[in-house]
């Protein structure tokens, strides 16, 4: 079980530098989870792509339907009081430390390509090349 970042997640559907590695990790490692609060994030990056012409609607409305499917039984609320005491802790908002809260929470890592992450919770946060070759 990972935790996975928004940033990693939306390579699955939407071309970017990381896709292949993307679907490696999912490949390797399927059994994926994030907190509620990914749903937002997702279709915010949906919402630029739609608003810039890289994506037309009913794409972006079939790309949400699919990445909530992925995840469907797999979306955790998470703690306020951890979430807060991690981003009091660090430099990192409070969005990013939800993801770190519940691979805390889990016992799980978090994939992420956040370097700000990476640097302050290195000891649950693994890069996306790093945790496929460990896969």
């Amino acid at each position: 079980m990972i935790v996975v970042d928004t940033n990693v997640l939306i390579g699955l559907w939407l071309p970017t530098q990381w896709s292949d590695q993307t679907e490696d990790l999912l490949s390797k490692d399927p059994e994926w989870v994030a907190p509620l609060l990914w749903r937002s994030e997702f279709r915010n990056i949906l919402a630029t792509y739609v608003r810039t012409g890289k994506l037309d609607l009913e794409t972006a409305f079939r790309t949400c339907a699919a990445a909530e499917a992925l995840l469907t039984g797999r979306e955790f609320s998470v703690d306020s009081a951890s979430v807060l005491q991690l981003a009091a802790e660090s430099r990192c908002t409070a969005y990013d430390c939800e993801f770190v809260a519940l691979a805390q929470h889990l016992g799980a890592r978090l994939v992420t390509l956040d370097r700000q992450l990476l640097t302050a919770f290195s000891s649950v946060a693994v890069s996306l090349p790093i945790a496929v070759a460990d896969a």
